[in-house]
C-alpha cells in the first residue's frame, strides 16, 4: 500500500519480504478489480535483525577469547550498540571498526562485509524456508510474480537484496525508507478501515497466518501419542468458520478437554498454548458422546472456540483475542454477532443442498452409465463439502452444475 501497488489497474502479484528487529515476515498478495488478496503468509517468529547483531557479538567476542558472561552488563551492552552501528554501517562500507569497552584506547575489533556475509549464511538459509512455503501455499511460481518488495529495517543489510536476487533473479523494489514503508501502509490500511473516499474503490482480504487447532491423541503401535489436530489451516481466507468431530478418549469419561493451540507442528509442545475449554460429557460410551468442536476467526485476530455435545446439544464456547486491548466487550459482542452466520456447514447451505437436490432427482431418473457418473459426482462434490474450503466448493459446485446443465439439455452423449 506504502508503494500505491493497490492503484495499478491491470492483475498483478507481488511478493513482500518484512525483515525487521525481530520477525521475518512474507506475504503472497494479489491484485485484480481493485481487491488486494493476500493468498498466503509465512515466517520465522525467532529471527530478524537482532540476531544478525547476536552474531557478530559472538564473532567478536570469539576473536578476544571472550564470553558473554565475562562482560559486566553495562559493558555487554555497550558493545552490542556498537556492533548495531557497525552492521548499519556495513550496508554503505566494505569493512567497520568496533571500539571494544573493555580495552580503553587499545586498537579496534574490525569487521568486513564480507566476513559478515559468510557468518550470516546459516541466517540467510532460514530466510529461504518461508518465502518458499509462501509460495507453495498460494501455489505460484516465481516466474508469476510482478513485483517482489523489501520492508523492514533490517532488510537495508545487502545479503537480503542478494538472496532475493538469487532465488528470483531479479532485483526487488526497495527505493522507500523500509521503515517508513510500514508506518504509510498502516496509515493507508487504517484509511481503508475507516472507509476513506480515496480508497473506496479497494478491498483488502487476508488470511489466518498460522493453522489453528486442538490437541488430540493417536494410536501408534499400542501407544497413544498427543498431537496437534488442525481445524483451520494456515493461510485460510478469514473470516472463516471450520468444525471438527472428536469423541473423548475413554468410556464414562467425566469431560473433554479442548486445548487451543497455534502452530504446524504435529508435536504439541512445539506450538503456541492459546487457551483451554473444559466440555462436561454425560457418563456414557465414547462412541456415544461426540463432541463437535468449531473454530471461528476472523480479520481482527478474534477466535471463538465452540464445542456442542452432539448427543445433548450443550454448547460450551471460549473467545481468544490476538492482544487484550485490541477490542472493547461491546464490540467483541459485535464482532460475534456478525460471526455467527459463518456458522453453518457447507453441507446445509442453501446453494450445496440444491445443486444435491438436483442431481439426486437426475440420477433417479437415469439409468446405467449416466447413472453412475451422476453417483460419482456427487459423491466428488459431497467430499469437497466436508473440505469446508469455500472456495474449492464453490469451484466443485459450478463444474457439477455445468454438468447437470449440459445433462438436462442433452448435450451429453453417453
Amino acid at each position: 500500500m506504502a508503494y500505491g501497488l493497490q492503484n495499478r489497474e491491470l492483475e498483478s502479484t507481488f511478493l513482500v519480504i518484512d525483515l525487521g528487529g525481530g520477525t521475518f515476515d512474507v506475504s503472497v498478495l494479489e491484485l485484480f478489480d481493485g481487491v488486494m488478496e493476500v493468498h498466503a503468509t509465512a515466517g520465522d517468529n525467532f529471527l530478524g535483525g537482532e540476531d544478525f547483531v547476536d552474531l557478530l557479538v559472538q564473532a567478536c567476542l570469539q576473536d578476544h577469547s571472550r564470553s558473554i558472561g565475562q562482560l559486566k552488563p553495562v559493558e555487554l551492552a555497550q558493545l552490542r550498540g556498537r556492533i548495531e552501528q557497525a552492521k548499519c554501517g556495513l550496508s554503505q562500507a566494505d569493512s567497520a571498526a568496533v571500539s571494544l569497552p573493555w580495552s580503553g584506547d587499545g586498537p579496534p575489533w574490525c569487521i568486513t562485509a564480507e566476513r559478515f556475509q559468510t557468518l550470516a549464511q546459516p541466517l540467510v538459509a532460514r530466510m529461504r524456508a518461508p518465502v518458499e512455503r509462501a509460495l507453495r501455499d498460494a501455489r505460484i511460481t516465481p516466474d508469476k510474480l510482478n513485483e517482489i518488495i523489501l520492508v523492514g529495517g533490517a532488510s537495508r543489510m545487502p545479503l537480503v537484496a542478494k538472496l532475493v536476487a538469487q532465488v528470483f533473479r531479479r532485483l526487488p523494489l526497495r527505493h522507500i525508507n523500509p521503515d517508513q514503508a510500514i508506518a504509510t501502509g498502516a496509515a493507508v490500511m487504517a484509511g481503508l478501515k475507516a472507509r476513506d473516499a480515496a480508497l473506496r474503490e479497494v478491498v483488502m482480504t487476508d488470511v489466518s497466518p498460522y493453522s489453528l487447532g486442538i490437541g488430540a491423541v493417536e494410536t501408534r503401535d499400542g501407544e497413544v501419542e498427543p498431537t496437534l489436530s488442525p481445524i483451520i489451516e494456515r493461510n485460510t481466507p478469514v473470516p472463516v468458520s471450520r468444525v471438527r468431530r472428536y469423541q473423548p478418549l475413554r468410556d464414562f469419561q467425566a469431560d473433554l478437554v479442548v486445548d487451543v493451540y497455534q502452530g504446524e507442528s504435529l508435536r504439541l509442545d512445539r506450538n503456541h498454548h492459546l487457551g483451554t475449554l473444559c466440555v462436561p460429557l454425560p457418563r456414557d460410551h465414547a462412541n456415544a458422546m461426540p463432541v463437535d468442536v468449531r473454530f471461528t476467526y476472523d480479520v481482527n485476530g478474534l477466535l471463538e472456540v465452540e464445542a456442542c455435545v452432539v448427543a445433548t446439544g450443550s454448547k460450551y464456547n471460549l473467545v481468544i483475542l490476538r492482544s487484550a486491548t485490541a477490542m472493547s466487550d461491546a464490540e467483541i459482542a459485535e464482532r460475534l454477532t456478525r460471526l455467527a452466520a459463518l456458522k453453518v456447514h457447507p453441507r446445509d447451505d442453501q446453494a450445496n443442498l440444491a445443486v444435491l437436490s438436483r442431481a439426486e432427482r437426475l440420477f433417479e431418473e437415469r439409468i446405467g452409465a449416466v447413472r453412475e457418473e451422476l453417483a460419482s459426482r456427487i459423491h466428488r462434490f459431497s467430499q469437497e463439502l466436508e473440505t469446508q474450503d469455500l472456495a474449492r466448493i464453490a469451484h466443485a459446485r459450478d463444474s457439477l452444475l455445468q454438468f447437470l446443465a449440459s445433462l438436462e439439455s442433452g448435450g451429453l452423449d453417453f
